[in-house]
């Protein structure tokens, strides 16, 4: 599996980064921004992107590609 895209706290502005890696792959002044510029990296390679929370907690992730456990329908 590809590394998975995180946007993390970075200072008082938010990163785009790689798992793994030491270095953002961009920085951005808004989680919305930052946010917007990961999900065309994580859709490009077909992993996930995973929002974390001021405090470095995950908020949410997003599936991108072939989900081992996609959600199910609840109807």
């Amino acid at each position: 599996m590809k590394p998975r895209v995180h946007v993390v706290p970075h200072g008082n502005d938010w990163a785009v980064k790689r798992e793994g890696n030491d270095r953002a792959t961009s920085l951005h002044q808004t989680q919305h921004d930052a946010i917007d510029a990961g999900r065309p990296i994580a859709a490009r390679d077909k992993t996930e992107l995973v929002t974390h929370r001021p405090d470095g907690t995950i908020r949410d992730s997003d599936s991108h590609g072939n989900d081992p456990c996609p959600p199910r329908d609840r109807r």
